[in-house]
Formats: structure tokens, C-alpha cells, sequence
């Protein structure tokens, strides 16, 4: 367990390696990888040839007996909410970082992109059932908060249950939201609650996942169990056959997440806790960017 003065220093460290990610990576792809809610008024100025007649100010051309044109500006002000899987199969990792550790780090980097562009973010932290909500603010402060709680958060169950994170998100945010799943989608079932989460919000789902996860080493007999049924077996890791049938299983269940995701009109990345996150997330934002 992390000490008071261990906890500080991480929190800290994250900040530094999120704000020069933010600073120096996503600068501006964020910014306009999201589109704001809609239109607001800026100000009124002389009409220029070109300027849409429909935004014409009548009453202050009638004052000036000169036409003047409003001019409007896109509400850039979002919310952010980051829905992070807590369950007990998080804590799985062989290399590089563990599930938790990484998905950590995506969110200190999610919630600083955020705050940078002046949007809200907030939390949900779920296992089977919903852990802790962090309602979205702004500010530095608020931010810090979250990275603390990510880093100390201790789930009081070991299972996972997106259709109860996705449905709690659906009733406790009113406006449009930018939404990060983060999880192992270890799960079944989520499929009507992603779509119904999915027409209402702009869902973009990260599914992080460990080396052994698709794929096991030759190391002879290996006791096994299941982070969240408590379930242990044996396997016999140098049987070709056993690890054939494991990466055809992970394979499956990766494809069966993306059609559960193409068919609800969401994104999905996957990330490998030994994987670069940052080129991964760069190259999304930039493909949403581009026309389609």
C-alpha cells in the first residue's frame, strides 16, 4: 500500500508527464477532435460583402443606418467523463505496467487535455457495481483529486459490470459528453446499454490488455486463477495446442468487442500495457479530425 508521501510524489509526476503530453503532443488535436455543443454570439461588426444575410442585426443597421452582421463562435465548452474499470482483473500485468497502472496514466492525460481546453471532466469507477462517482468540474485542483483517487481506490467487489456503469452515466448526465470506457471489457452483456449510452454521447471505448492476455509463455505447468471468480486451474503452458487455443480465444473475444462497438456507432482502441498509448491516442485524435 502507497504511503501519504509515495501517493504526493506519484500524483505529482503524472501531472508533469500529462501537462507536457498535453502541452506539447495534443496541442490543439483534442481541441478539435470534439465539437462543441453549438453557436454563441461574439459580437456585431460593419456587414461585409459575403456575410450571410440571415445574420443581419436589424435593429442596430436601422440605429446606424448601416447594415451590421452578428457574429457567432463554437461553444467549445464539453464535458468530459472517464468511466474506469476497477474490477479485480485490472490488476493484471506482466510487462510493463499493470491494467490499473496504465489506464492511471490515459486518465491523468484525458483529464489534463481537458481542463487545458477549459472543458469538465468527472468519473465514474465501477466494478459489478458503481465504486465512486466524481462529478465533472474544471480546474487543476479538481484534477489532482481524480489522479489521487485513481492511484488509492480500493473496489469493495472483484467482478465487472459495464451495463451498470453505461446506465448509471446515461441518468446522472443530462448534456451531450465526451465519454472514455476504460476497461478489459471482461464482460457480457453491455451491448443494448452502449447503444442506448451511444446515441445520446460520443462513447470512445479503450480496451487495455496485457501480453499474457493473448498470449501464453512456454513455462510448463501453471496454476491459474480468475481475478474475479476466485476460480483456479491447471494448464499446461508447453502444450502447442493449449496456447493455440488460448490466442484463438483472446482473438475472438477482441473481434466480438469491436462488432459490439461498430454496431452502437462508437469507437474502440485497444492498448497493450507495453504499447506506446501516446501514438495511439495522437493517431485517433488526428483521424478525427481529418473529413470523412
Amino acid at each position: 500500500m502507497l504511503t501519504t508521501t509515495e501517493i504526493l510524489k506519484k500524483v505529482r509526476e503524472l501531472e508533469i508527464k500529462s501537462k507536457r503530453l498535453t502541452r506539447h503532443i495534443f496541442t490543439g488535436e483534442y481541441h478539435s477532435a470534439f465539437k462543441g455543443r453549438g453557436m454563441s454570439f461574439r459580437e456585431v461588426r460593419e456587414y461585409s460583402p459575403g456575410d450571410d444575410i440571415r445574420f443581419i442585426d436589424w435593429n442596430v443597421s436601422a440605429r446606424f443606418n448601416h447594415p451590421f452582421s452578428k457574429l457567432f463562435e463554437e461553444e467549445r465548452e464539453l464535458t468530459v467523463m472517464l468511466l474506469v474499470d476497477i474490477s479485480a482483473s485490472s490488476l493484471f500485468g506482466t510487462v510493463h505496467a499493470r491494467k490499473k497502472d496504465l489506464i492511471t496514466e490515459i486518465c491523468a492525460v484525458l483529464a489534463f487535455s481537458a481542463i487545458n481546453n477549459n472543458d469538465k471532466v468527472g468519473v465514474i469507477l465501477f466494478s459489478d457495481k458503481i465504486e465512486r462517482y466524481i462529478p465533472p468540474k474544471k480546474g487543476r485542483q479538481h484534477v489532482l483529486y481524480i489522479v489521487r483517487e485513481l492511484l488509492t481506490v480500493k473496489p469493495t467487489r472483484k467482478k465487472t459490470n459495464i451495463t451498470e456503469a453505461l446506465r448509471f452515466f446515461n441518468n446522472s448526465t443530462q448534456q451531450k459528453s465526451i465519454a472514455f470506457i476504460l476497461s478489459d471489457f471482461l464482460d457480457e452483456k453491455y451491448e443494448e446499454a452502449l447503444k442506448v449510452a451511444g446515441k445520446k454521447h460520443d462513447l470512445i471505448g479503450l480496451k487495455v490488455y496485457d501480453k499474457m492476455d493473448m498470449q501464453l509463455p512456454e513455462a510448463g505447468m501453471l496454476e491459474v486463477e480468475d481475478a474475479e471468480t476466485g476460480s483456479i486451474q491447471w494448464v499446461d503452458t508447453n502444450d502447442y495446442l493449449v496456447r493455440t487455443n488460448y490466442q484463438q480465444s483472446f482473438f475472438s473475444f477482441t473481434e466480438n468487442c469491436k462488432t459490439i462497438f461498430l454496431k452502437a456507432g462508437c469507437d474502440l482502441l485497444h492498448i497493450r500495457t507495453d504499447e506506446d498509448y501516446v501514438k495511439i491516442l495522437q493517431k485517433f485524435f488526428v483521424g478525427r479530425n481529418r473529413p470523412a
